[in-house]
């Protein structure tokens, strides 16, 4: 029991040994008397999973693959510890949707979280969302199936953190009757935020993950300097709040002080403000609704210069055509979200240009416009098609 006498929450960590899964840790680790970490998830890190499972102690650990899950449970064998050790995207779901779970981090990057994070939905846990994609790719399926189980979605982006926060607590999505004009989501800009088109095009992904404010993953990154990351957002947004397109705008705040702002009828426009640290968001999600420790220096705003600039959408079309795809509809999302993430996997192998990145976006929008979005199934079919007519188009350019 935690000191107010409520239980422990229960939670399992998809994406344990990303960034978020590691600043997630960092704060239960702040809070032993209320959570209890039930099950942990990750990729390729064996190593660093092995070190999470001897510091907290998960009754499961999940690799996606046969062979690093068969590497970390013979290093759990060899050292006792009490961690059983599964494998493959069921197992994702199984520890997900667990009876003893009432709380998911859902921060696998990219489509492959999309499953077990809906499967969650359906079970009605809390899910404290940091992964992009699920709404992107599934934004009206996954918010019935909230609807449709009681289910409590927290977002853990600091933009729709923020939104959150600055929103009255009893929004229901209804923009009217709260007196809600419009959503302002900031973007850094990212490190090519100052450079010319040529410049932006010739770039290296060295130069590119390097992220003046946030410290982040490679791919997250490179989205941040295409500031496709903003246009994922303003998807995201559309679904998190019922907000109309028109409804949500884009400014370039480099400080990457402001988190984002509400703005009201009355002319009032709230804004939340932090150190750029991710640990903000993850505990206000997991403290929610009171607020917790969360380890984050004080911000210091005496000295301080905060400036905001209209995005370029020429120099950074992806933005716009997160914009175009949201405005299509159907799974149009999902195939931007697919391409990009296989135009950035070809950037970061160094196998295509960084202006190949919009190129091969829009292509793909062009070629696979207006398909279905009912069913999952539906939408994971235009995810591998999109993948599809991107790697051809992408396999014909040049370095």
């Amino acid at each position: 029991m935690t000191a107010s006498g409520m239980k422990p929450r229960v939670l399992t960590i998809l994406g344990a040994t990303g960034t978020i899964g590691v600043n997630t840790l960092d704060v239960v680790a702040r809070h032993p008397d209320r959570f209890e970490v039930f099950a942990l998830t990750g990729a390729t890190q064996v190593e660093r999973m092995l070190e999470q499972c001897r510091t907290h102690r998960p009754r499961f650990a999940v690799m996606s693959e046969p062979a690093t899950a068969a590497a970390l449970r013979a290093r759990i064998a060899e050292e006792k510890l009490p961690v059983t050790v599964l494998e493959g995207a069921a197992a994702l779901i199984e520890v997900a949707t667990a009876p003893e779970v009432d709380t998911l981090m859902a921060a696998i990057v990219g489509a492959a979280g999309l499953p077990a994070t809906l499967a969650a939905a359906q079970a009605g846990k809390r899910i404290l969302l940091a992964n992009k994609e699920t709404l992107v790719v599934s934004g009206q399926l996954f918010m019935d199936a909230i609807a449709a189980s009681g289910a409590e979605l927290l977002p853990i982006d600091s933009e729709h953190n923020a939104i959150f926060q600055a929103l009255p607590r009893d929004f229901s999505g209804d923009f009217q009757q709260a007196g809600v004009k419009a959503l302002w989501l900031t973007a850094s800009g990212g490190p090519f935020r100052t450079l010319s088109a040529e410049a932006i095009a010739a770039a290296t992904p060295a130069q590119a993950v390097a992220h003046p404010n946030w410290v982040m993953g490679r791919k997250i990154s490179v989205d941040s300097a295409s500031l496709m990351n903003k246009g994922l957002e303003v998807i995201e947004a559309r679904w998190l709040f019922n907000a109309r397109p028109e409804q949500i705008k884009v400014v370039v705040h480099p400080q990457s002080i402001v988190h984002s702002m509400v703005e009201y009828d009355d002319g009032s426009v709230i804004a939340q403000m932090g150190t750029p640290d991710m640990r903000t968001p993850i505990a206000y999600a997991l403290g929610f609704p009171e607020r917790i420790d969360a380890g984050v220096s004080a911000l210091e705003l005496i000295g301080r210069q905060l400036t905001f600039e209209t995005p370029d959408t020429a120099r950074f079309p992806c933005l716009k055509l997160a914009f175009d795809a949201l405005a299509a509809g159907g799974s149009a999302a999902a195939v931007l979200n697919a391409a990009n993430e296989v135009a950035v996997a070809r950037f970061l192998d160094g196998a295509v240009p960084f202006s190949a990145i919009a190129a091969s976006i829009a292509h793909t929008l062009d070629t696979l416009a207006g398909g279905a979005a009912d069913t999952l199934e539906a939408l994971l079919e235009a995810d591998r098609q999109a993948r599809g007519v991107a790697e051809m188009y992408l396999d014909r350019v040049q370095v």
